[in-house]
């Protein structure tokens, strides 16, 4: 056991408590034995409450599953279903409406709509790459994704100026519908200036042009010898910068010398400390939180080999500009920055109860995080993250009203502690669990001063659904349910019950994430749909992704699609018509017209998936990666796709589709396959053939074999387990 502190009967990391003390208070004002009091007061306080929470959650899945028992001989009713979940606090009943208070909220979160960034805390690189993705270049984004379909017989290497060229048209199509010129095309400029503050350009016909709508020239920038370098363009609350130098490589290739086209990409960034990175123990938990701090403080930095070269990364400083009369602005360099904690289940080292437990990891998440972004209220940083001095805590796998309330609760009490004003924390509600979704409206009620946010996390949700109705009965085969009548419901009912509560103009509305990072093509052709369905922000998997996603908050405008579901939903009067749907159970319709071929391929698809994942979880601490599909597509995997494949799995083996040695043999067979797949990896760690040697592989069996009995079927309890195994196998410090 690592030396401990002793402080009010709590035994303390000596390593977390020196970063404490010695990193994260000074330059907040607080004593460090009123903090120390303070955190286990906090504990002492909430804990107890924290674990009724937890017993509630099973007793709740106890009783349904003894209800699907009880009643698997009858005839399916859905009435009496949702009566029996209404008897046993499952569903809460909807009460008077209400609007959302929620004050001091950054324009990017409540006003601007645009991409959101998903990234995992605990890699400090990826950290900076997500917090400098508020500007993307969408010359690169076009030229290394396959928006523009790469031509097979292409033996360029290095710059393609073929390709360069496609790259440009379609960024001046782009100009042309988002920002048209009165009689022309951007394709026929050669050049731009400023006449009369107005935006002109001149045609190769000699003549000029002006924008249609000349308010969405912003700004500009000259260079030295004062020649103009840049134009400041908005539409829909976005910024884009065109950037001029006839002697760049692209710029003089180009008539108007145009270089490049920069969009304002990711306006907001999830730091994860949750599903996508595996901090299992005090030193971990000390690499997220110094990258946090590192970013509330301005002051992280990452070094590392690019092309044989030592790069340092930074924080990207604020853009500037002059105005169209000549006067200084300045717009932001960064991407607004939430912090996702972790949820109420897990628990960690870091620091041990009087009763030698670990304490709730969401519980010291929420007290260390907030403490760390004291530096950016405070004005410790040489930027700026929240202008509206407001800290912004994403709480996931939160189950129903009375979780929110704990929630806020929480909140309220760190508020005090830190003498801020309250409701500076604000909460963004993960709708990702079923006893959520189906409460949502009361979810949102528990929070309503301080809600700022709430998405679809579909991966999850399904995860829940199938855990929840496991002995309901076979679910669904996994590729078709996204077809399942629930999550369609699920979807529009996380928009209506948003903007019917008054989160248009005050918080976001989100959907999920595209997993496929590969297929930026398919991107560009699907996810415009959740514009459409009306949020305003939707998750993205990179940089690059935010950019090309930017592409569709210009082409649509997010406000007026709300206002019109406004209008729609007060002329049909949507109450609860829908909830009926939303707790439709997916169960496979006929179980005799699936052959064995397609029990095999079910079987393996998720095998090999859980494999690819969890292989690299349990041996390299990778929390969140890419991971070759049964097909080699690569695939964003992270905790929420586990829960589905593993939840999957069990459900098939309890309802006798499936046999446990029909299981281990897949599991043998997918585990070379994930092999071979990850051969050329020096890091990697083969699971065959000496499976039960493999520390991975047998995380992978306890995810299936014992994945009925886990709490919430959440995966992170036996995943926790054998990353803390192998890390003392391998003695890793």
């Amino acid at each position: 056991m690592p030396p401990r502190i002793s402080k009010q009967g709590y035994k303390i990391s000596s390593a977390f408590y020196d970063l404490v003390n010695d990193e994260i208070l000074p330059g907040t004002d607080i004593d460090q034995e009123y903090f120390w009091k303070s955190l286990t007061d906090i504990f002492s306080e909430f804990t107890p409450r924290n674990k009724v929470l937890l017993e509630f959650r099973e007793s709740l899945q106890s009783q349904i599953n003894i209800w699907h028992l009880t009643n698997k001989n009858q005839a399916f009713s859905q009435a009496e279903y949702q009566s029996f979940l209404t008897d046993i606090g499952y569903l809460i009943p909807e009460q008077e409406d209400f609007d959302i208070s929620t004050k001091n909220v950054d324009a990017e979160v409540a006003i601007i709509a645009g991409p959101q960034l998903v990234v995992p805390l605990m890699n400090a690189r990826f950290a900076l790459n997500a917090a400098n993705a508020r500007w993307g270049s969408l010359y690169d984004a076009l030229y290394g994704s396959d928006v523009i379909p790469q031509e097979d017989d292409s033996q360029m290497v290095g710059y393609d100026p073929v390709r360069g060229k496609l790259v440009t048209r379609y960024a001046k199509q782009f100009l042309d519908s988002s920002f048209p010129l009165e009689n022309a095309s951007h394709n026929n400029v050669i050049g731009y200036s400023i006449v009369d503050k107005q935006l002109v350009a001149k045609l190769k016909t000699g003549e000029s042009s002006e924008l249609k709508s000349p308010e969405k020239f912003i700004g500009y920038n000259v260079n030295a010898i004062e020649n103009l370098s840049a134009l400041l363009l908005k539409n829909h609350g976005l910024h884009i910068e065109i950037q001029i130098d006839a002697n760049n490589l692209i710029g003089q290739s180009d008539p108007a010398g145009i270089k490049d086209i920069l969009l304002e990409s990711a306006l907001t960034t999830i730091q994860d400390c949750e599903d996508s990175i595996a901090a299992v123990d005090a030193e971990d938990k000390i690499i997220v939180y110094r990258n946090w701090l590192g970013l509330m403080k301005g002051d992280l930095t990452e070094t590392f080999l690019k092309a044989g070269k030592k790069v340092t990364r930074k924080l990207n400083p604020d853009r500037n500009y002059l105005t169209r009369s000549g006067q200084f602005m300045s717009l932001p360099g960064r991407s607004l920055q939430f912090i996702r904690n972790v949820g109420h289940l897990m628990t960690n080292d870091t620091i041990m109860s009087p009763d030698d437990c670990e304490v709730p990891e969401g519980i010291l998440d929420a007290v260390i995080t907030s403490l760390i972004s004291l530096h950016d209220i405070k004005g410790n940083s040489s930027f700026k993250n929240s202008k509206q001095a407001s800290i912004y805590i994403v709480k996931p796998k939160m189950h129903g009203p009375d979780e929110v309330k704990f929630s806020s609760d929480l909140f309220s009490t760190i508020e005090q502690v830190f003498k801020l004003p309250k409701n500076t924390i604000k909460m963004g509600i993960m709708d990702e669990e079923r006893r959520t979704s189906a409460n949502l409206k009361e979810c949102v009620r528990q929070a309503q001063h301080r809600v700022a946010f709430i998405n679809t996390g579909f991966l999850d949700r399904t995860g829940d659904e199938i855990h929840t109705s496991m002995l309901a009965g076979p679910m669904a085969r996994k590729d078709l349910m996204k077809d399942e009548k629930w999550i369609s419901v699920y979807e529009q009912r996380n928009v209506r019950i948003g903007l019917q509560v008054g989160f248009k103009g005050k918080a976001q509305i989100g959907k999920g994430m595209w997993a496929v990072p590969d297929q930026m093509s398919a991107m560009l052709k699907e996810k415009v749909g959740h514009l459409k369905a009306g949020a305003n922000c939707a998750w993205v998997p990179s940089p690059t992704a935010a950019t090309l996603h930017a592409l569709h908050y210009h082409q649509l405008s997010v406000s007026q699609i709300q206002d019109e579901l406004l209008s729609n939903y007060q002329k049909e009067n949507r109450s609860m018509d829908d909830l009926n749907d939303l707790l439709s159970i997916p169960l496979l319709e006929n179980i005799a017209t699936l052959t064995q071929q397609e029990i095999q391929n079910e079987l393996d698809n998720n095998v090999q998936g859980l494999l690819g994942y969890v292989v690299r979880w349990v041996n390299q601490g990778i929390g969140c990666s890419t991971v070759p599909d049964i097909n080699d597509v690569g695939r964003m995997e992270d905790r929420a796709t586990l829960r589905i494949s593993s939840q999957h799995i069990c459900n098939w083996l309890h309802h006798g589709i499936l046999t446990e040695n029909q299981i281990v043999d897949s599991l043998m067979k997918m585990a070379v396959v994930v092999d071979k797949q990850n051969y050329g990896n020096v890091n990697y760690l083969a699971m065959s053939p000496n499976f039960e040697q493999s520390i991975a592989f047998q995380a992978a069996k306890d995810l299936i074999f014992k994945g009925e009995e886990q709490p919430g079927g959440y995966t992170e309890p036996l995943l926790h387990k054998r990353r803390i195994e192998i890390k003392k196998t391998m003695q890793i410090k």
